[in-house]
């Protein structure tokens, strides 16, 4: 199964992503490849510090190291992008694995099993400190979640101060740290919120603006 982490903890100055897959997706260790996909990242402006390859009998992982302007990615749609972007690029030199993506349907290759969005679906909220809150949230993964997930928090007043989201084949994980007017959220808007993002992530086929 295809997996790609957004990790923004482990390095204080870049974004780190990684791709983690099977060893029949072994092709990707081709230097042509990695580079292809360096100049993916570097065409949406980005700078690529330095990268690595690993590998063992089961998996083979590829690391990123990225900054923009020096510093690491804090713009959600720059990190949806590069989602997007190094999914497209893993499906573009593999499409077998397009029926593990949830991307593989824009080339025409559904999934043998279509995700139930409301059993798929989890949603956790906790303090972390006094002046923000840590959500996390799990889900049927499709393009631009990530920015559809910030448009639902932002309309209930709330400020989004990180975000993370990580692909695990056709599941997105993301990690949000959220607050409101510089403080945690209090039970009344944490309820709220997670009342939103239930009934919009549950019901994608919703419009916008009906929650």
């Amino acid at each position: 199964m295809p997996i790609v982490l957004i990790d923004q903890d482990s390095d204080p100055d870049a974004t780190i992503v990684q791709l983690s897959f099977g060893d029949r997706l072994g092709a990707l260790l081709d230097t042509l490849k990695i580079l292809d996909t360096m100049k993916a990242l570097t065409d949406l402006g980005l700078h690529v510090t330095k990268g690595s390859v690993t590998a063992n009998e089961f998996v083979v992982r590829t690391k990123f190291f990225i900054t923009q302007m020096g510093r690491k990615i804090v713009d959600p749609d720059i990190l949806e992008r590069i989602r997007l972007t190094i999914i497209s690029n893993l499906l573009k030199y593999h499409p077998e694995s397009s029926e593990k993506l949830a991307m593989g349907e824009i080339f025409g290759i559904k999934p043998p099993v279509k995700l139930d969005v409301e059993l798929a679906t989890h949603i956790h909220l906790e303090h972390d400190g006094p002046k923000r809150s840590l959500l996390y949230i799990e889900t049927a993964d499709r393009p631009g979640l990530l920015l559809e997930i910030i448009k639902v928090i932002t309309d209930v007043n709330l400020d989004v101060e990180s975000a993370e989201i990580d692909t695990e084949g056709l599941i997105a994980k993301e990690k949000f740290h959220v607050s409101y007017r510089g403080a945690a959220l209090t039970d009344p808007l944490s309820q709220l919120l997670v009342n939103c993002l239930r009934y919009y992530l549950r019901r994608p086929e919703t419009d916008e603006g009906s929650y």
